[in-house]
């Protein structure tokens, strides 16, 4: 196949690829992902204030409140678990990145540009790193009833948490950096605009996550 017929053949496969995952990265209220309860039918206004005041304390405010504020009767005012179901919808999302970018990658393959498609097979492997980072992090969170009230114990597993929620950012970072040397085009501008919005929800994670390490167990 020439260059003059795979370029277009290649654009019309991403539209089809970009089209059947575009739901996976909306702003609605998700339903439950691993371990987290699923998203409330009517918010509750405590539970709503909760969230809005502590996504305060995010780089990515209305991003937080807007992908929370369906879980406000689960969460109450109960900071932790907002936390781990914080690192669930990064989960979530990240986990539907990581398909969309494998998807993305097998196309590649037939692409005449090798360095879009070498940035793409790394950009996979950053982000298929940030599912297993990120899915330590929520057993990690799953455990904190379990350690017994000690202080210890709970800055052990949050030490954790932190750790593995910022390598995992570190890896979604990475990926993105890897298209700085790729001309611009349809796939570059796919990847870094997804990505973007599945690094703004692990920051805030991340940063609910310090924010109940403070307040709680400091």
């Amino acid at each position: 196949m020439n260059k003059n017929t795979s370029r277009p053949l290649f654009l019309l496969l991403l539209f089809f690829l970009s089209f059947h995952s575009i739901s996976a990265l909306n702003l609605n209220p998700m339903p439950s992902v691993d371990f987290i309860p699923s998203p409330d039918s009517e918010p509750v206004n405590n539970g709503s204030d909760f969230i809005r005041s502590s996504c305060n304390s995010t780089l990515y405010p209305d991003l937080c409140y807007a992908s929370l504020e369906g879980y406000s009767s689960s969460v109450q005012e109960d900071p932790a678990l907002l936390a781990r179901i914080a690192i669930g919808v990064s989960l979530k999302k990240t986990k539907a990145m990581a398909a969309h970018i494998a998807n993305l990658s097998r196309v590649a393959d037939y692409n005449s540009d090798p360095r879009a498609s070498s940035a793409l097979h790394d950009c996979q492997e950053n982000f298929g790193d940030a599912v297993d980072e990120i899915h330590g992090s929520l057993k990690q969170m799953r455990q904190l009833g379990a350690a017994g009230g000690s202080k210890e114990s709970l800055r052990f597993l949050m030490s954790n948490v932190q750790t593995w929620m910022s390598a995992a950012l570190t890896d979604q970072e990475t990926c993105t950096d890897g298209f700085d040397d790729v001309a611009d085009g349809p796939v570059k501008a796919d990847v870094v605009d997804r990505a973007a919005y599945v690094k703004k929800l692990t920051s805030n994670a991340l940063a609910l996550v310090n924010s109940f390490v403070d307040k709680e167990i400091s």
